[in-house]
Parts: structure tokens; sequence; C-alpha cells
């Protein structure tokens, strides 16, 4: 089985960084879809049932099933790295679940591959659509679901494990709870982070100078991420992972980035999209649960350029900045990749100011 340990992201930081996400690289996925058949017939304990491509475009291949009138999603995990972390998605998202966060239901889920040569994971079909569909068509009710998804954090938070990042799957397997993987907060937030600069700069994102800046602001912050103990944390937070209605969330979805850490740090990626007006209205949200934590602020923009930067080495890996409109991170009506690159930057660049001239969430 896989390991997270040296993982910060898995999407960047996987051996096989950008295996999933490349477009046009979907594996093997129509070897896979029959051999998903074969499950789920085994699973159904009937061949009577439709399968069909759910046209995913996060890490995992998506399947749609159908039967008796009742719809299932299906996530396969086909990584050369047998990743197994769809079970610690299972236990986050059953207890979130538990403590009243609308998630969808869990039917069966198996990353062993001693069976299928994939890690697979069966789940109720949450028939709404992704937020961000109805916020680029500019129907959504920003301020009235920002605020809802910001009691949802607060209150998700309440879920404290020991240790920090990813969580450790051998451990949940053997004695049925949550560890991170690692001792200190500070250890897993500088993890890779030279090497994510590196990226930027191979790739003429970045000049060095503008690298060597922003890692020094960062080293000159650290103190901020003496934490005693974490708290969950999406890691994955964004509209498109909220389904809904214009003015309601219906369901949280893919936890399969969670992970053991800072409670600014998913409200700092949400600010990776969203403007000071709407992130107001999230931060109100989640001050009717529990107050903002301590040096909030500078802890705030911390983790405003740790995503900022993962963020930046997937979409310059992934090849994002060549997109038009259409893909599911550019606005309607923008200047398409373009847009999405200087976007990128500022918000780096954000970041950078607000922990070297202590700047407040205003200038979002």
């Amino acid at each position: 089985m896989g390991t997270r340990k040296n993982i910060y992201y898995w999407k960047c930081d996987r051996p096989s960084a950008f295996f999933a996400i490349k477009e046009g690289n979907e594996g093997n996925a129509k070897e896979v879809q029959e051999e998903l058949g074969v499950l789920l017939t085994n699973y159904f304990g009937s061949e009577h049932f439709s399968l069909s491509s759910a046209g995913g475009q996060g890490n995992h291949l998506t399947f749609l099933a159908s039967r008796n009138n009742e719809s299932y999603f299906v996530r396969v995990e086909n990584g050369p790295e047998k990743d197994d972390y769809m079970e610690v998605e299972t236990t986050i998202i059953n207890r979130v679940h538990d403590i009243g966060i609308p998630t969808p239901n869990i039917y069966a889920v198996d990353s062993s591959r001693i069976k299928y040569d994939f890690a697979w994971q069966i789940m109720e079909n949450v028939e709404f659509s992704d937020l961000n569909r109805i916020y680029k068509s500019h129907k959504l009710q920003t301020r009235t679901v920002m605020r809802e998804l910001g009691t949802y954090i607060a209150r998700w938070q309440s879920i404290s494990t020991d240790g920090f990042g990813p969580y450790n799957s051998d451990i949940l397997r053997v004695d049925g709870r949550l560890e991170g993987l690692h001792s200190t907060y500070r250890d897993y937030y500088m993890l890779n982070i030279e090497k994510h600069f590196d990226f930027l700069v191979q790739h003429s994102f970045l000049t060095k100078e503008k690298a060597d800046s922003f890692l020094g602001a960062v080293v000159a912050n650290l103190k901020f991420l003496d934490i005693s103990r974490g708290c969950l944390v999406h890691k994955d937070l964004a509209l498109w992972n909220v389904l809904g209605t214009e003015d309601c969330i219906k369901a949280v979805i893919d936890w399969d980035d969670t992970i053991s850490g800072d409670p600014t740090d998913d409200i700092s990626l949400m600010a990776c999209f969203h403007s000071k007006e709407e992130m107001n209205a999230l931060i109100e949200g989640y001050q009717e649960i529990k107050p903002l934590p301590e040096n909030f602020i500078p802890r705030f923009w911390l983790h405003l350029m740790r995503n900022m930067l993962f963020k930046a080495v997937i979409r310059v890996g992934a090849g994002y900045f060549k997109k038009d409109s259409n893909y599911f991170l550019i606005n309607s009506g923008s200047e398409g990749g373009l847009g999405l690159h200087n976007f990128t930057l500022s918000r780096l660049e954000l970041a950078y100011e607000g922990l070297t001239e202590l700047k407040s969430m205003d200038d979002l």
C-alpha cells in the first residue's frame, strides 16, 4: 500500500504527479470499467444495472451506476502508487456526517486491491449541481451559501486528532483511529515547500528572486505554525466540492485530501478563489459557531501562501493555464488560462504582502 508520509498535497507530490489530471489521461479507463462491471454484479447480486462514465475532473476515475431507479456514484483510484486513502476518506465522511455535515452516504469501499486491481468506493449519487456551476452562471446566492459553509467548517473542526498532516491509513486499519503522519504541524507545512518553489522557478512561473522572497516571508513567520493539536481540514475546499441549490448546501464532497491541520487552513483555501465580501460572509458563519483562532491574520496569510503555492504547481504541471473559460477552474467571460495565471500569481503576491506588511483581509 502507498503512504502519504512524503506528501504535502497528493496531486502534485505523488510519484506520478499529474497522473490523473492531465487532459486526456484516463489511464486504463476502459479496462477498469469492464472490471467494475464484474465488481458491481457481485455487489448488487445481479447483472441488471447500467454503468457509464461520470466524466470527473479530479484524482479518480468516476462512474454512474443505476439499478432499480436508484443511482450510485462510483470512484476508482487506479494510480501506480496503489494509494489506500479512500479508506481514510470514508472514515472522515462518516464522522462529519455524524456531526450534522451533509455528505453522501458511503455504501462500500475497498482499497486492498486483493480482488480488484484498484481501490473503489460506492456511494450515494447526490443529484444536485456543484455550486461552482451555479456561481459561474451568476445565479448563486453567494453570501448565503458562504455563510452556511462557514458554519460547517467550524463544526468539522471539532474533530481533533493526534499528529498532523495526512492520516496514517495503517493505524486506522489496525486500531480504528485517526492519527496524522507528522509529529509537528510545522514539519507538515514545510514539507516539499522548497521543491514547489523550485518547480515554479524552473517553469518560469516565478523568478528565483521572487521565490526566495516568498519563502523568506514564510520562514520569518514560522512561530505561528507551532500549534499543539490538529483539527480536521478538508484541504480541497472549493465550490465545485460543494453540491446544492442557489441558496442551500446539500453535500460537501471529495474528502480525499483531508488532513489533521490548522483551523485557518480551510478558510484560506476559500480565499484562493473568493473576494473580500464573499470571505466576510464565510467568516461570519464560522463565528456563529466558534471564534477565529489566535493570531488569525498571520496564520491566514501563511496558509494562503502555502495553498496558492501547491495550486500553482498543479496548474503549471497539468497545463491549466492553457485552458479556456469552459474549464471548471476558470470563470466565465474571463481571459481563460491567462486570467487564471495572473490571478494565481496575484494571490501569491498578496499572501507575501500580507505577511510582510501586516495587511488585513480587506485587501483580498
